[in-house]
């Protein structure tokens, strides 16, 4: 069993500095905050919301909710592709199946 080194990166979101250790690289790790920071400011500039700790809740939603999208659409195809072949495998001839 290998056991992952952990780096400690300093990213800023916000203003606000922080340390972040991580299994990640550390240039995975600051584009994950420049990405975290630039949708709560987003969210702030468009007027939606002015304080920082609502912001980051919205952000942290909006962000998931994304993940959640992008997941949403292999398993939709892998639905999609079972249901084909099952009705493939219908129109065979039973020695086929």
């Amino acid at each position: 069993m290998s056991v992952a080194h952990k780096s400690t990166v300093k990213v800023t979101i916000l203003g606000e500095e922080y340390a972040i250790r991580s299994d990640e690289t550390p240039e995975h790790t600051r584009a994950v905050a420049e990405h975290v920071d630039a949708t709560i400011r987003a969210l702030m500039n468009a007027g939606v919301v002015v304080e920082s700790q609502k912001a980051a809740i919205l952000a942290a939603m909006q962000i998931t909710s994304e993940l959640f999208k992008s997941r949403q659409g292999p398993e939709e195809l892998a639905e999609r592709m079972r249901n084909i072949s099952s009705e493939v495998r219908r129109m065979l001839p039973p020695q086929k199946r």
